[in-house]
């Protein structure tokens, strides 16, 4: 069994200072002013809750049990939607033994009163979104298909730079609008474009959020290319890829 002093380098503990809850089917499930907050290298934080601030009343054992760990499953709905962690893997030497939840077993989380996507937000990402005057080109297909000299610029820690273009400076007419959605717990979430030119196509190459989160309203309804996949993005008349 880990030991507190032989947790990973690359996992971190720490104490959210956010009233957290959970609710699935009506009821609020988690309750806490408490919870921690996990992170991974390479996968996203995630909740980590006292038991005492969970209403166990609406879990129940779950027949489908591992060596490693217990689980529960939700009364009327996920199985095995709740896991233990270890007591002994906390950094506190008398912390109980913490519950995880599957996302997916709650309808909806709550950071404060504002609903949460996808997973917690970690602590230490931080989202930078800057206009500019920069000459951004994006070419895909042999064409260009966006060309600004105002986009607005979005730094998130961990992730390339994205180039935020003006409907008006994209060829729109080489866009066909996906059924793709992703959803960010930073952003929102997020619709996508392919393009179409000829017989050619580059499936969900582009995206935008109709209605963004509050803190990311500057970037409503520009639209933004995975420059990893463009045939050549140029920033200044530099060739970036």
């Amino acid at each position: 069994m880990e030991t507190a002093t032989d947790i990973p380098a690359d996992r971190e503990w720490c104490l959210s200072p956010k009233w957290i809850r959970g609710v699935a089917n009506g009821h609020t499930i988690v309750d806490t002013r408490r919870a921690m907050i996990l992170r991974q290298d390479g996968r996203p934080p995630v909740y980590c809750f006292p038991p005492q601030d969970v209403n166990m009343a609406y879990l129940k054992p779950s027949p489908q049990q591992s060596r490693q760990r217990r689980y529960w499953d939700m009364a009327g709905g996920q199985r095995r939607a709740a896991w233990e962690i270890p007591d002994a893997v906390m950094t506190s030497p008398d912390a109980a033994a913490y519950l995880v939840f599957d996302w997916a077993a709650m309808d909806a989380w709550f950071e404060e009163d504002e609903e949460v996507l996808v997973h917690p937000r970690d602590p230490r990402v931080r989202l930078d979104i800057l206009h500019s005057s920069r000459h951004i080109r994006i070419e895909i297909l042999d064409e260009t298909v966006a060309e600004s000299r105002n986009p607005v610029l979005l730094f998130e820690t961990g992730l390339p730079v994205r180039y935020y273009i003006p409907k008006t400076e994209v060829r729109l007419d080489l866009l066909e609008p996906s059924q793709h959605l992703t959803r960010c717990p930073y952003k929102g979430e997020a619709h996508y474009y392919s393009v179409k030119i000829g017989d050619r196509y580059a499936e969900n190459i582009a995206w935008y959020y109709r209605y963004p989160t509050a803190e990311s309203l500057k970037i409503a309804s520009l639209i933004a290319f995975y420059d990893e996949q463009v045939d050549a993005l140029y920033v200044d008349g530099e060739r970036m890829k």
